[in-house]
């Protein structure tokens, strides 16, 4: 049989369904619309391999919709007038038989492509099930994304993987006709990158590889049968992710060498040039920050003009950002700033705006006391007069301290000229 393992064993139901329990579990956020049959239209978004292609044909079936399936690889704008058309023919306004249509890899759309799907999703003639391995707030047009309902998909974790392995030992016949000992999984699980297809089909090649039908699954067995190193640069599995930690990580160290190698292999590897540049714009603002503001102008110039020009010649903008920001001056001041005043706010809940810093459009709420001893900044000398900032309840608390860089000891010795010792800088 060609068939490969993933598809063999592919769920049918809900109960078959391993993992997303947040989503399709006991107290799912969509268990109960996809028991009724009552979907809307919906983006599913996770890494590869989670399950997006199969709870979507769980939900057609259990629906009893009729199920069209386009992937954007392939697919144009003729093909969705056509599928389009053929489900304003299987199926009523807004019934239980409306037409369910999945689009797999949906941000390979082009917007023309997305434009062409808005009418029959508005109008309900379809109901749009998308699937996608990238935000869909960067790669979804707005006027699409707003007409669907976003459900994101967690990475597989060990427990999952270890499940979808010892689901398959148990459903497939060619599996059961033969003695499997599951002895050791940590470099399946390795291989994998979380990908489950990736899994079971690592794990079929692994078993077929041998010619007893008694076999030990241990690490040194899969390592031998598998070779690691056939693909330079895998941009759905784990080195997808390695790679792009190790940019970054040399951006952060200030080391140019080691982040234009790394892009390098991204490059080679065919990654999308926007996903270098977005990682690039939150590194020249996670950890570049304030000691040199330009950082984030230059990363954010880097990324509009990759997008226009596309590979090849976008590597040597990326390569100029990429090396620009390693050897910039560095601070997380910013980035720790934030973190720390979400915490707070966790910590204090909705503390009431003093009644200075607040609005007052309405003369019911001037005649409140809203801003009425809100003193104007640029009244006083320096443009700076010392008044309250922050609830009482967390008066004086620092959030920014300054880091230790040239540009931000200046920010520190301008703070403290103004606010003394009420705050921490």
């Amino acid at each position: 049989m060609n068939e490969p393992l993933a598809e063999r064993v592919r769920p049918k139901t809900l109960d078959e369904y391993i993992s997303q329990h947040h989503l399709v579990g006991e107290k799912g956020s969509l268990t109960n619309q996809i028991k009724k049959g009552i979907i809307p239209s919906l983006i599913l978004w996770g890494p590869p391999g989670t399950g997006k292609t199969t709870l979507a044909n769980i939900i057609a079936e259990q629906s009893k919709r009729p199920f069209y399936v386009l992937s954007a690889i392939n697919s144009g704008v003729k093909d969705i007038r056509e599928v389009i058309d053929k489900a304003k023919q299987a199926g009523g306004l807004f019934t239980a038989k409306n037409p369910i249509l999945f689009i797999d890899e949906i941000h390979r759309f082009s917007k023309s492509q997305q434009d062409s799907l808005l009418a029959a999703v508005e109008k309900g003639w379809v109901t749009l099930i998308g699937a996608t391995t990238e935000n869909p707030s960067f790669e979804v047009i707005p006027a699409l994304l707003s007409r669907c309902q976003v459900y994101i998909l967690n990475a597989f974790g060990k427990t999952d993987l270890e499940n979808l392995i010892k689901r398959a030992m148990e459903k497939d016949a060619l599996l059961k006709s033969k003695k499997i000992e599951l002895k050791e999984t940590e470099a399946l699980l390795r291989i994998s990158g979380g990908d489950g297809r990736k899994l079971l089909n690592v794990f079929e090649l692994v078993v077929n590889s041998e010619e007893s039908d008694t076999i030990i699954i241990t690490d040194e067995l899969v390592l031998s049968k598998v070779q690691k190193n056939t693909v330079l640069y895998d941009k759905t599995g784990e080195q997808h992710y390695d790679i792009v930690s190790a940019f970054i990580k040399s951006i952060r160290g200030s080391d140019p060498n080691g982040a234009v190698y790394w892009l390098a292999r991204m490059i080679e590897g065919g990654e999308d040039v926007k996903f270098i540049a977005r990682r690039m714009l939150i590194s020249a603002s996670e950890d570049i920050g304030l000691a040199n503001p330009t950082a984030l102008v230059m990363a954010n110039t880097t990324f509009q003009a990759v997008t226009s020009i596309g590979y090849p010649e976008a590597r040597i903008v990326l390569s100029q950002c990429a090396i620009y920001l390693a050897t910039s001056a560095k601070s997380n001041a910013s980035y720790m700033a934030i973190g720390k005043a979400q915490q707070a706010v966790k910590q204090t809940g909705n503390l009431s705006v003093p009644l200075p810093l607040r609005n007052a459009p309405t003369k019911l709420m001037k005649d409140l006391g809203y801003g009425q001893e809100y003193k104007y900044a640029h009244d006083y000398q320096n443009n700076f007069v010392d008044a309250e900032f922050l609830p009482d309840e967390i008066t004086g608390t620092t959030f920014y301290k300054p880091g230790n860089n040239a540009r931000e000891k200046a920010l520190s010795d301008f703070l403290k000229n103004r606010w003394k010792m009420k705050y921490d800088f």
